[in-house]
This record gives structure tokens, C-alpha cells and sequence, in this order.
């Protein structure tokens, strides 16, 4: 899967795909025809504790919740992975495990931790050294894996746009693959890091309500962006089915009028189904 994804972010135009927080959605995103997919930590959070993106999840609620996601599909997935959870050395500990499951790619970031959603005020950031040195342990521990490192900075909030690309041109010199330039504010200032970063692989991270401009893919393209995460999309949408059911089932006091479209045998194709029992059927011990 690293290799795959690699080879994915060698070829040319741009890549969208949405962020996931469980399975379900993983492969409902590959039986929609994406080729690669990223993981949430905002979604994992709130669907798994039910709390915000605050740095609540630990190392090993995060690994796990990619390891199962990555093994549920064909396609690569890029694991949001914060902080890397410490220091340089804690670093090298998360990505040794990541590199052992079907992840193909990771999101480090150079907030303080516990860090917040890029899109939530008040975040605090580690000092451009120490981010540095983490990135060097994240391209040393993951050795010859393939393992794509994606260099995030949340640093636009705090120290403008110029500290934010000053940041993004030391994290690319210290290993990482791709920049991701969390939350510019404006179609400008997306279209002034890709001129900065002319031939870099570029990250955007799209928001709905988020402080990034939902700029069309075709725009995004012609700057020069590589990759881009629909990072809550799903999540959202999600969310207002559940809404939308619920509400209809206290007030009809039944789900005859919901469900239309996917029912049982959807569902039961959507988890292969066939699959398993074609399993259960090889191995079943004859009587």
C-alpha cells in the first residue's frame, strides 16, 4: 500500500478523497471509486468518546482505529496521527507500529500537545526545531517501508502565512514527502503557497464552515495542489442521517418511510457478505 501511494502522489493532476472514521466508511469510499483515503482524527474522536478534536484520543485509540480502517479496504490510507504523541523518541514509537500495519501514509503535525482541530481557536505550536527533529525521527524510523510522511503546520494562525511557508520549507528538507498548510483563509493565500511551493506535493484540507474557502477541485488543480482531504464531509453527512432517521422514527413511530435506498441486501454487499460465507463454507467441519 506505501508503494501504492506513492506512485499515486508521483502521477499527474490532482487527488481528492474523503477522511474516514470507521470501516463502514472506508469501504463505502472504495466502492465509491476513491483510491486512497485519509482517517480523521476529529471524526474518530467524536464518533468513538463522543468529545471534540482536543486531544483526548491516545497513541493507541488512534493506531488501532488506522490499522483496522487500513486492513478493511484495497485502497492506501493516510492516518491522521497528531502530534506523533511526544517527543522525537515517542515519534519513532508510533511510526514503528504504523509501519507494521496496512497504513500507507501519516499526518504529523507542530501543535503543543494535547492539540486541537486546525480549524478551532487558541492552538499553541512547538517551536520549528523541535518539529523538525520529530520529522527526521519519523523519516528514520520509517526505513525503508515506503512510508509517506505528510509535514502539516498549523502555524498560519499564529504566525502568518510567511511563518507558516518558513515552516513547511524546513519539514520538506527534513523528510517529510507532502506539505499540508493547515487552514488558509483565503482562495490568495491557497494560491500563494502553491506558488510558493511550485513542484512540492501539496496538501488541502476542505471544511465545510471551516476557515479554508471550499475551493472547486479544477481551481485547486490549476494552483498546484497534489492531495486533498474532505476531512468531516462524511462525518457531517453521517451525522444528519442519523438525524434525519431518528427524528422520523419518534415521529411516525416506524421506518417505513426511511431506508429507501439501502436496506438489508445493500448493506449485506457493501460488507461482502458472499465473501464470509464462502469462508464459512470452505472451512466448516463436515458432520
Amino acid at each position: 500500500m506505501k508503494n501504492k501511494l506513492r506512485a499515486l502522489i508521483d502521477q499527474p493532476g490532482i487527488h481528492p478523497a474523503p477522511a474516514v472514521y470507521d470501516c463502514i466508511g472506508a469501504m463505502t469510499a472504495e466502492q465509491a471509486g476513491f483510491n486512497y483515503i485519509f482517517t480523521s482524527g476529529f471524526g474518530i474522536a467524536a464518533s468513538l468518546l463522543g468529545k471534540p478534536d482536543l486531544g483526548y484520543l491516545t497513541a493507541g485509540e488512534m493506531i488501532d482505529s488506522a490499522r483496522r480502517i487500513a486492513h478493511s479496504v484495497s485502497i492506501p490510507l493516510i492516518a491522521d496521527m497528531d502530534t506523533g504523541y511526544g517527543n522525537p523518541l515517542n515519534v519513532i514509537r508510533t511510526v514503528e507500529e504504523i509501519v507494521q500495519t496496512d497504513v500507507a501514509g501519516i499526518i504529523l503535525e507542530d501543535q503543543v500537545w494535547p492539540k486541537k482541530c486546525g480549524h478551532f481557536e487558541g492552538k499553541q505550536l512547538i517551536p520549528t526545531d523541535e518539529q523538525v527533529e520529530k520529522i527526521k525521527a519519523a523519516a528514520y524510523a520509517r526505513r525503508d517501508s515506503g512510508l509517506v510522511i505528510v509535514g502539516r503546520t498549523d502555524a498560519r494562525a499564529i504566525e502568518g502565512l510567511d511563518g507558516a511557508i518558513k515552516r513547511g520549507e524546513r519539514y520538506l528538507a527534513a523528510g517529510a514527502d507532502v506539505l499540508f498548510i493547515e487552514a488558509p483563509q483565503s482562495e490568495d493565500e491557497l494560491a500563494a503557497i502553491a506558488r510558493h511551493f511550485q513542484g512540492v506535493p501539496l496538501f488541502a484540507n476542505i471544511i465545510e464552515g471551516g476557515k479554508t474557502p471550499n475551493v472547486p477541485l479544477d481551481e485547486l488543480q490549476a494552483m498546484g495542489y497534489k492531495l486533498v482531504a474532505y476531512a468531516l464531509s462524511g462525518l457531517f453527512s453521517a451525522t444528519q442521517a442519523f438525524i434525519d432517521c431518528f427524528n422520523a422514527l419518534r415521529k411516525d413511530g416506524g421506518t417505513q418511510h426511511i431506508n429507501q435506498e439501502l436496506a438489508f441486501e445493500t448493506f449485506k454487499t457493501l460488507i461482502r457478505m458472499n465473501h464470509h460465507i464462502a469462508l464459512e463454507k470452505r472451512f466448516k467441519v463436515k458432520e
